[in-house]
């Protein structure tokens, strides 16, 4: 069993290494950038401390902290390895469908450009919604709550963390109708069965949502909305790719093989009357 095994864990720890190697250099370009990459993670925290300013005068001296000697390293690191992955996504995926690629047909194993594509622009896509839309909500909502009262003092390292899981989480929720596509190019799923699990999806997605989002209810709904709207999508293009047989079809098959049981027990029910007629 091991030997059959071994061909498959060969090609992975490649796939791996490539992977890996792709992303080290990566994080290294990316670590020259770091300082512009930050100021633009730290635009929307400073917008709403900006807000929180205009609404309280107690708040006015809001800013943004460190709390450890190399704490500045340390979130340089953050972003570099954030953003390295964002550039070494398009590689990534490639070792992802390489991988898989000799498990598929010839026309399957075309699509690795379009798979490359689609889930490259998608992620990019759900991060910029997170960006522009969910986080200027959410920030202005958490950091104006309660500003006349205290003066929010936000930790960079918290900030950084916080920031990152918001993006990755919304950058892979977007990966859902490309995986929709893929998974019912390769006959694995098709639309009658997620239109079945739609009702569950719905409760994993607000789980999700509550998950990956800052406690409240509007950013959870940011993400709840559009994730949703994917599923849709992605019933619509399982649809297209993969549609499920109609259920007349199957009541015909199961009618066709009740007949042909039936034709066997009649056919074996002769053969064995024959010798007594004789």
């Amino acid at each position: 069993m091991f030997d059959e095994l071994r061909p498959h864990l060969v090609e992975l720890r490649k796939r791996l290494a490539i992977s890996a190697a792709s992303l080290i250099v990566m994080f290294f370009a990316m670590f020259y950038f770091h300082e512009p990459l930050l100021n633009w993670m730290v635009a929307p925290l400073n917008d709403a401390l900006v807000e929180v300013g205009k609404v309280s005068v107690n708040a006015a001296n809001g800013m943004v902290t460190t709390s450890q000697v190399g704490g500045a390293f340390f979130v340089a690191l953050k972003v570099s390895f954030f953003a390295a992955i964002v550039a070494a996504l398009p590689i990534i995926l490639s070792q992802i469908w390489l991988f898989i690629a000799p498990g598929l047909y010839a026309h399957e194993k075309k699509m690795l450009i379009p798979f490359i594509i689609g889930g490259t622009t998608m992620f990019i896509v759900g991060v910029l919604f997170a960006y522009y839309i969910v986080t200027p909500f959410g920030f202005d909502f958490l950091i104006t709550f309660g500003s006349f009262k205290f003066t929010p003092l936000i930790n960079i390292e918290d900030y950084v963390g916080f920031f990152t899981k918001i993006m990755f989480g919304f950058g892979l929720a977007f990966e859902l109708p490309i995986f929709a596509y893929f998974l019912a190019l390769l006959g694995l799923v098709d639309d009658r069965q997620m239109t079945a699990f739609f009702k569950y999806a719905i409760v994993i997605i607000f789980i999700v949502a509550a998950l990956l989002t800052p406690p409240d209810v509007l950013t959870q709904l940011l993400m709840a909305g559009p994730l949703i709207i994917l599923y849709g999508i992605s019933i619509i293009i399982v649809k297209l790719v993969n549609p499920a047989k109609p259920e007349e079809d199957d009541e015909d098959e199961d009618i066709d093989d009740e007949q042909e049981s039936e034709e066997i027990t009649a056919t074996i029910a002769e053969e064995s009357q024959e010798p007594k007629q004789d």
